[in-house]
């Protein structure tokens, strides 16, 4: 992983510039090839796995390209996921693709901030973290009125972890325990396995999902990163893939819109569907699509929606079901199981020990407005190593 990263910045260094950008919205890894002159045979020689993959590059995500004095690409490097990228190098006359781990760092901070404006505002203002914001608006959405029920001068705190990426904030912050105080009550959030709990372990959120095909046989799970042992390289699987015969029907996992019905690279006619909470499914390789699935068209949970097949990089007739939440991958499997409200035995034990721990330190932040321990994300490595040739696009 390491070694990678070290291969990149030599070269970065050797290259006439190092360029960051955006992905942009509708570019996919073939149009991107063909922008910069890259044989399309690259990315027709990569296996089922890595196609899949490499359509799962999501508009917006920041990536960096390495050129020559000659303006050819020698380097690139996308994230799939926050824990894999894909890397393309150039090693003499031919490019070749492979999917390496994220190098980031975990930090912990912790602070509490006095109310003047509304919680996201005053959240970012102290912190400059955005997404941190982000989510401990969505972690007490089903708690607190935020509309109503927040008044000037009320508090809040929040223990949080968060990854570093190259001196940057990366992915999805994850709040650890957080609390509120409006009109002298106190409401307090907990992270546990996946899941927002209250302090006596009931489950926050209610959305649940069901299985888009009845009576289904999982044949892959999901993953964000894992090592192939036999083929000795990186691979990843965003979704859960369910066995199932030709024709069989592919029901909507839940009500929503339909963002997407067609062909999706890899994933052959495909179907995506936008929830509520930010929540969106993929329903991938149908033979053919239910009559009156288009672009636009609401659907309700349990509606067919399409059929399954192999369309696309299949190698026979099975249903690949991917959930992202908020643009990122999740493993499905924990929403489309048996809804239950609260957390029950040697679980709940475990839990309220955590909630007695963090509960302790959220207070303390409360009566203490001292600076907020906020971690510190710079990193000379990271200036010092890519200052050459260093160019922002962003623009």
């Amino acid at each position: 992983m390491k070694f990678i990263w070290i291969l990149f910045i030599i070269t970065a260094l050797l290259a006439e510039s190092v360029v960051r950008y955006h992905w942009p919205r509708g570019e996919t890894l073939l149009s991107f090839f063909k922008k910069h002159h890259i044989p399309p045979q690259v990315y027709y020689n990569l296996d089922r796995e890595a196609k899949e993959l490499a359509d799962e590059i999501r508009a917006g995500v920041e990536y960096f390209v390495a050129y020559d004095n000659k303006g050819r690409v020698v380097h690139l490097l996308v994230p799939i996921n926050e824990e894999l990228q894909l890397h393309l190098i150039k090693k003499r006359d031919r490019y070749i693709i492979d999917f390496v781990p994220i190098f980031y760092r975990r930090l912990e901070g912790e602070f509490s901030v006095a109310i003047h404006s509304n919680p996201y505002r005053d959240i970012v203002k102290r912190s400059g973290n955005i997404e941190l914001a982000r989510e401990f608006v969505s972690a007490f959405k089903h708690r607190v009125d935020f509309s109503h029920a927040i008044y000037k001068g009320d508090h809040l705190a929040i223990i949080y972890e968060q990854k570093v990426r190259l001196g940057k904030f990366f992915g999805a912050p994850k709040i650890k325990a957080a609390v509120i105080e409006t009109g002298g009550k106190k409401n307090y959030v907990f992270y546990y396995q996946g899941y927002y709990y209250d302090q006596f372990g009931k489950k926050i959120e209610k959305i649940i999902f069901q299985s888009p095909i009845k009576y289904a046989r999982i044949t892959s799970r999901f993953t964000l990163r894992r090592w192939h042992p036999i083929l000795h390289r990186y691979r990843a699987h965003l979704g859960v893939d369910f066995g199932a015969r030709r024709g069989t029907p592919v029901r909507a996992a839940g009500s929503g819109r339909v963002l997407f019905a067609g062909r999706k690279g890899g994933y052959g006619n495909t179907v995506i569907i936008l929830h509520k909470n930010g929540y969106k499914t993929l329903y991938a390789h149908l033979s053919k699509f239910r009559r009156g699935i288009y672009r636009g068209r609401y659907v309700h949970q349990g509606q067919v929606i399409g059929y399954v097949g192999s369309t696309g990089l299949s190698t026979g007739p099975h249903l690949h079901f991917g959930l992202y939440k908020d643009e990122r991958a999740i493993n499905p499997l924990p929403l489309i199981k048996v809804a239950k409200s609260g957390l029950w035995g040697k679980k709940l034990r475990d839990f309220k020990k955590k909630v007695r721990i963090y509960k302790k330190r959220l207070d303390a932040l409360l009566n203490d407005q001292a600076i907020p321990e906020i971690p510190e994300i710079y990193d000379l490595v990271w200036k010092e190593l890519w200052c050459k040739g260093w160019k922002n696009a962003e623009g």
